[in-house]
């Protein structure tokens, strides 16, 4: 068993991961201007891979008994590719920062499963923070 702590930060990770797939999606459908292209790709390739990582979490919260939430937290688009890029990074931002949050108190209650996918995750959530990083210095 898990304490409501953890299960209440999975149950934010996953309404987070839910959040970003909705908006990186529609960012991809939506984007517009000489780079949106390229980018637009990328939004739609961390849209299925946010998905995934939801799914991951709705197992593992499905695991200890729980039911994963169905409701995203609020989406925000951005009005054009620049601004769109910089609401993405803080989401990554925010994501790092509770997944952190998550595998130490995993960790605390040695659950090292919970851990190890959460380690997984951060892993990919940094990889899309420096991608958007980067993205924002051209």
């Amino acid at each position: 068993m898990i304490s409501n702590e953890l299960m209440e930060k999975l149950q934010k990770a996953i309404a987070r991961e839910l959040q970003v797939s909705i908006q990186y999606m529609w960012q991809h459908v939506l984007a517009k201007g000489i780079k949106a292209e390229p980018v637009g790709v990328l939004f739609r390739q961390f849209a299925i891979n946010e998905m995934l990582h939801a799914e991951k979490i709705a197992e593992r919260i499905s695991f200890y008994g729980g039911i994963p939430t169905t409701q995203p937290d609020p989406i925000t688009l951005g009005k054009n590719l620049k601004e769109m890029i910089e609401i993405d990074k803080k989401a990554e931002e925010e994501a790092v920062s509770l997944y952190k949050q998550i595998i130490r108190l995993a960790e605390k209650e040695e659950d090292f499963v919970t851990r190890k996918l959460f380690e997984q995750i951060l892993e990919e959530e940094e990889g899309h923070l420096d991608k958007f990083s980067s993205l924002l210095e051209e």
